[in-house]
């Protein structure tokens, strides 16, 4: 097979611990080499297996879903005593601009291309459990959740279902969380700033949806806001609210929600 990419580098299993495995690639969209995570289960002789990518918020890189949640562990246990089925968790770096790039198309380089088209390849590519007839589902955390939910919805013919946890709903709250001005996140394509104008321009064509957020969270408003939003629309959809913060002890808690709407959404889709 022809390789996508100029360079590819990944982890010798000699080396790797706990079913993570580890790639750099030199990204044509990124314009620079990227990093991806990669949990692949301990099941022998699997192919096809469903791929979860996985996105984490500002400040993070690819390392941190699975050195903050134990993702990987609590995936290998799942499997294990039977509450899901094998799937590949995919965590990539969101391409490490600023405080974060908000997996977005920049003037410099293409954050949003990096995640829907180079960490599927690459993961295609270089794990052999996973092949192009892997289902594809994409989750996030805050400004994951954005990248998440819009996302998945505009790429919506290569994703079976999304989830967002605390997800950044409009991109203007970004200024939460990053010292970057917000001019620095310029878009073109106005969709591009809200997760409900995406929507709206995708309305017909949707994966399964999910997002939840923690009561106590500085987004709640505005996740309740797209919530009725979409109520309106009549967009079926399930959303969750639970005790907790911005913080990552919800995260570790809820992110197993997320991992059983895919699970069920891919059994279902067999």
């Amino acid at each position: 097979m022809t390789s996508k990419f100029k360079t590819t580098e990944i982890s010798d299993p000699r080396f790797e611990a706990n079913h993570l495995r580890h790639i750099t690639v030199k990204s044509a969209h990124l314009k620079q080499r990227g990093d991806i995570t990669v949990y692949v289960p301990s099941v022998k002789n699997l192919k096809d297996l469903p791929i979860t990518i996985l996105l984490h918020g500002v400040y993070g890189s690819h390392w941190i879903w699975s050195q903050k949640t134990g993702i990987h562990v609590k995936m290998e246990s799942w499997i294990q005593n039977g509450e899901i089925e094998p799937m590949i968790i995919a965590m990539p770096s969101d391409g490490l601009w600023g405080d974060g790039s908000g997996y977005l198309p920049h003037t410099h380089a293409d954050y949003e291309k990096w995640i829907t088209e180079d960490v599927i390849n690459a993961v295609i590519e270089l794990i052999p459990q996973a092949s192009t007839n892997s289902k594809l589902c994409i989750a996030g955390l805050s400004m994951g959740g954005f990248g998440a939910l819009r996302l998945g919805i505009k790429n919506h013919q290569k994703f079976e279902a999304i989830s967002g946890l605390s997800s950044i709903t409009i991109l203007e709250e970004m200024k939460l969380f990053v010292e970057e001005p917000l001019d620095a996140y310029f878009q073109e394509e106005k969709e591009n700033e809200s997760i409900y104008q995406t929507i709206l321009n995708y309305k017909e064509h949707l994966p399964k949806l999910r997002f939840d957020c923690g009561i106590d969270d500085l987004l709640i408003e505005g996740n309740r806001k797209l919530h009725r939003q979409l109520k309106e629309l009549n967009i079926a959809h399930t959303y969750l609210e639970h005790p907790g913060k911005h913080e990552w002890s919800y995260w570790e808690t809820h992110i197993k929600d997320t991992i059983l709407f895919f699970n069920n959404i891919l059994q279902t889709d067999k």
